[in-house]
């Protein structure tokens, strides 16, 4: 196919930028190509907010046709937690027409070479980031995330995080030369010598398993790993967020099919209601990569069933923040306060346990009890979120029944610090909106550990009352290493209770924050710098980004000729 846009035009478009994620994760500094305020996009000729908006609205009712192959009938039924219908429908496939499609375009793309691939996805997440607008929307209404952090997570920093893949993948194909001259001296006999070809191979076609509550921003970096190591990737989005990811693979497709490769390359695998194709196409001999975030039950599975495949699994975990002592109080507070409200606590990285001495703690305004802690963070959480307006913009809605049930359930467990209550969203009458709430927990009975070792995902969060710093290390250890982290938080000013907290962190694999008191918070992380989870824990078995999640989605083939 004739190319609209040749690998010499994307290689001046692109390679500075490149370039400067090379740079990114080598120096680990903060760097992002993408700009996270809103203003920014009108300003440089993008779709501001309104265009966005309009852009969304007119998506309804409409058929996304991607022009893939294989298409065997339509899907619809996304319903927006915000209480309204996309109205979108899907192309559903025929797998058995849709993979051979696929794989038909691999070689020209493994010819291509490691920084024609880099460069072309670059064109794609440069065209994704021209509709970010419309993307937050898209996002917005699937999520139930509030429209600025569906703004942010799911469009520059979800555009970082796949950049970054990009990046990784970039260096470990370079790694190996592709060429070398090979002499072997043979004393008096002349010596031996070789031309040797290396050349980056793809394992095959990648499948993406979507995630509802961050559709972009846990899907693009596998999808991106997969496709700059050579890949053809299928994207299976959750049944509830697929306008994200299909708009993506609409636009991956365009770029692609203009840059003069097969747009099959990347496809979208939508599925009816109860169709459950997540397994069927796990175990099948064409999918070679799986890249999944969800259920640790699910991710369990494909772990244990998709042998033909290399699978990362981003699972869950029993994030920990142990409480000892604070120099500053009120930001201490404070810090938690958010982290525990944003997006009603439907993130991996959101503090489920609060691990306080039952003796109390020290802090820069005096002892403060157990009860005190817990009641001082209640009122922390209440003054946040008191305006009805900021609270709506922080937690965003309730994203599926199930949060909802297990927050009213968690107020069975044991005394409520705070309660939840309901708010009402002015433009979305239909939004189910809570505010988290605040169980303390003694942690040395046995029912309260059923509940503190148990994830329970959404607004729900345990004070738990333990009997001194080093039974809050050793419980944070059995935490990790049993249920897994995402995140470890710690508040201390002792540098022993600092040390000890930071040895079991590095002993069990899980990230570490101390003493976040200002703008940053446990459950944020930034591409290019911090590493989203480990791999060394039980909540997943990758991290975003290392060279560890890109380096096994290729292999390198050797060619030996006598020079």
């Amino acid at each position: 196919m004739a190319a609209e846009l040749t690998a010499h035009e994307l290689i001046a478009r692109h390679r500075p930028t490149l370039d400067q994620a090379l740079e990114a994760i080598r120096t680990r500094a903060y760097w992002s190509p993408h700009p996270e305020h809103p203003k920014a996009y009108g300003e440089n000729g993008s779709l501001d907010m309104a265009a966005g908006k309009a852009a969304f609205d007119a998506l309804s009712g409409t058929r996304l046709d991607l022009g893939q192959p294989g298409t065997d009938g339509w899907v619809d039924g996304e319903t927006s937690p915000y209480g309204i219908e996309p109205g979108v429908s899907y192309p559903h496939a025929d797998l058995d027409e849709l993979l051979p499609a696929m794989k038909a375009g691999m070689r020209a793309w493994r010819d291509a070479g490691a920084e024609t691939r880099a460069v072309v996805c670059l064109e794609i997440l440069k065209r994704i980031s021209d509709r970010t607008m419309e993307f937050a929307q898209a996002v917005m209404h699937t999520s139930g995330q509030a429209f600025m952090m569906a703004f942010q997570a799911g469009g520059p920093h979800a555009q970082d995080r796949g950049m970054e893949a990009v990046a990784y993948a970039y260096v470990e194909q370079i790694r190996t030369p592709d060429t070398a001259e090979w002499t072997k001296p043979q004393g008096k006999r002349d010596p031996l010598a070789l031309t040797k070809e290396f050349t980056p191979v793809p394992r095959g076609i990648g499948l993406v398993i979507g995630c509802n509550t961050f559709p972009t921003w846990n899907g693009y970096p596998g999808l991106f790993a997969s496709l700059a190591t050579g890949n053809a990737v299928l994207v299976k989005p959750h049944p509830r967020a697929v306008l994200p990811l299909a708009l993506t693979v609409q636009v991956a497709r365009q770029v692609l099919a203009e840059a003069g490769f097969d747009p099959n390359l990347v496809a979208l695998a939508a599925e009816r209601p109860g169709e459950g194709i997540a397994k069927t196409l796990a175990t099948r001999p064409e999918i070679r990569i799986i890249d999944y975030t969800g259920s640790t039950e699910f991710g369990d599975w494909l772990e244990s069933n998709a042998r033909q495949a290399q699978v990362y699994t981003e699972k869950a975990g029993v994030n920990t923040v142990i409480v000892e002592s604070t120099g500053d109080y009120k930001g201490m507070l404070a810090n938690l306060a958010f982290s525990l409200s944003l997006y009603s606590g439907q993130m991996c990285t959101t503090p489920q346990n609060l691990l306080i001495p039952r003796d109390g703690i020290t802090t820069d305004q005096g002892p403060k009890s157990f009860d005190e802690v817990a009641a001082d963070l209640a009122k922390a959480v209440d003054g946040l979120l008191g305006d009805d307006a900021r609270a709506n913009a922080l937690l965003g809605a309730i994203v599926n029944p199930d949060v909802k049930a297990r927050l009213e359930a968690a107020t069975g467990l044991g005394e409520v610090a705070l309660a939840s209550r309901e708010i009402a969203h002015p433009e979305f009458p239909g939004a189910v909106v809570r505010t988290p709430v605040i169980v303390k927990l003694d942690g040395a009975k046995p029912d309260a550990e059923a509940a503190y070792m148990s994830e329970c995902f959404g607004p729900v969060s345990f004070a738990v009352a333990v009997d001194s710093a080093a039974d809050a290390a050793e419980l944070l250890r059995r935490t990790i290493r049993e249920k897994g982290a995402m995140t470890v938080g710690a508040y201390t000013t002792s540098p022993e209770v600092e040390k000890a907290v930071q040895e079991v962190c590095l002993e069990e694999a899980a990230q570490l924050s101390l003493n976040l008191t200002g703008g940053v918070y446990v459950n944020q992380t930034a591409a290019f710098s911090d590493f989203h989870g480990s791999g060394g824990n039980p909540a997943a078995n990758a991290a975003l980004c290392d060279g560890a999640f890109v380096a096994n989605r290729f292999r390198v083939v050797e060619v030996r000729r006598e020079a």
